[in-house]
């Protein structure tokens, strides 16, 4: 009977088998609605941000004022997805950023002359993508039907993150292009579809966390800290996300995105191309991901991948074709993807269930300063460098930053299987 119990704790199921499970199906369902919203919102964003001010440097300030409350509130917001039902914070947050999308949709009737009220509505959808963070991200390992599944599923939720990414930018650029309002009407219906698919989630996968009684520990100063301190301890986790935030902070050249569009005389509508191409490269590797994710010699897997990210921003930054454009975003999203799977599947095997939802938040910050803080780093240099130099040093500064993190996390260049991090995890 042993010898069979221990059969099935090293069973490692198919992607078919989990998507037999329930909870894994809404999760994934909840997450490619979001993805879809999510990126369109930041593509309509950008344009509309443009289309007022024609200036680059507001392009970067978007990215500045929606990271900002994540780092004001990322003891908080972890503290919530670990202290209360994660399916409710996920939907009450999705909730308010309906609200925020129907408000633009609302002011777009009317000309408008300043960035002003935009930048503030940014802001209030910077403190739900807190919220919204940490909670999703920890429901993906509550639904898994075991640990051994965990990297197919963290595969599969990649698929839906990049379906999202695909699909969100085009529909978003194109109903821009033909009404501004109608585009974040359409964007708040796909927030709508978010809340309904995580709130048919299981009550068990939302409180998995909180044990038997479905309740916790009253919440402390000390207990908000905790997350910090669990990264503090483990030097895996602290490397591969300090290799996202440094590396992905000097390569945010989509951000960029409507500017150059305008530099090199493409149609708006690239703008949504460009977007969905790097979802297109994304969803490809994350569809071999999801069938054969990676094993072996994991920590160099990561360096090397991050290399390539800089490697096609520079080609991204160089060309003047916009088909050389689109693949140099296909392969620089492609190398993305690989990365955030591996820390994506890393962050939980190393943190207990309890605190997943601290170490979710402190990671978003890291992962915030290296997407929307990148946004505005990008903003400033190609205020003052110029759009393409601003890109290419970018990019070169990430190849930099990968072999600063050889030398200085050794740990992290070593890990070879994902199985050997289970055992690293505090008890």
């Amino acid at each position: 009977m042993s010898q069979q119990n221990n059969t099935e704790h090293h069973h490692d199921p198919s992607a078919g088998e989990i998507l037999r499970v329930s909870d894994v199906r809404r999760v994934l369902g909840a997450m490619l609605a979001s993805a879809a919203s999510s990126s369109a919102y930041v593509v309509v964003i950008g344009l509309l941000v443009w289309d007022i001010s024609k200036s680059k440097l507001n392009l970067g300030w978007i990215g500045l004022i929606e990271f900002t409350p994540a780092v004001l509130l990322v003891f908080v917001s972890g503290l919530v997805a670990d202290r209360y039902d994660r399916r409710k914070t996920v939907a009450i947050a999705v909730a308010a950023q309906v609200v925020i999308a129907m408000i633009i949709s609302f002011l777009l009737r009317s000309t408008l002359h300043s960035v002003t009220p935009i930048f503030v509505l940014v802001f209030f959808s910077g403190i739900c993508f807190a919220f919204i963070s940490p909670a999703m991200r920890s429901l993906i390992p509550a639904a898994a039907p075991s640990e051994q599944a965990l990297p197919r599923l963290v595969g599969l939720s990649s698929i839906c993150w990049q379906g999202g990414a695909i699909l969100g930018p085009v529909i978003g650029a194109f109903a821009y292009r033909s009404n501004p309002a109608m585009a974040f009407r359409l964007i708040a219906l796909g927030y709508s579809l978010a809340i309904v698919g995580v709130l048919r989630v299981s009550r068990k996968a939302g409180t998995d966390h909180l044990g038997e009684a479905g309740d916790a520990d009253a919440p402390s100063f000390r207990s908000a800290f905790e997350g910090l301190a669990m990264m503090r301890k483990q030097p895996i986790l602290m490397g591969a996300i300090s290799l996202d935030l440094f590396a992905v902070l000097f390569g945010g050249a989509v951000a960029l995105l409507p500017a150059l569009a305008d530099e090199r005389n493409w149609d708006k509508s690239s703008v949504g191309i460009l977007r969905a191409a790097g979802g297109i490269g994304g969803a490809l590797v994350t569809l071999l991901l999801a069938a054969k994710p990676v094993r072996r010699n994991i920590g160099k897997v990561l360096l090397g991948v991050v290399a390539g990210f800089g490697v096609a921003t520079i080609g991204f930054g160089l060309t003047k074709q916009l088909w050389v454009a689109i693949a140099c975003m296909a392969l620089l999203n492609a190398a993305d993807s690989v990365s955030v799977f591996i820390r994506s599947t890393l962050v939980p095997l190393v943190t207990p269930a309890e605190q997943r939802g601290r170490v979710s938040a402190v990671e978003g910050v890291f992962i915030g300063a290296s997407n929307e803080l990148g946004a505005f780093e990008s903003g400033v240099a190609a205020r003052f460098l110029g759009t393409t130099p601003a890109i290419v040093i970018g990019g070169v500064l990430t190849i930099a930053v990968v072999g600063a993190c050889w030398f200085i996390f050794p740990a992290l260049r070593n890990v070879d299987r994902f199985a050997d991090l289970e055992t690293m995890r505090p008890e």
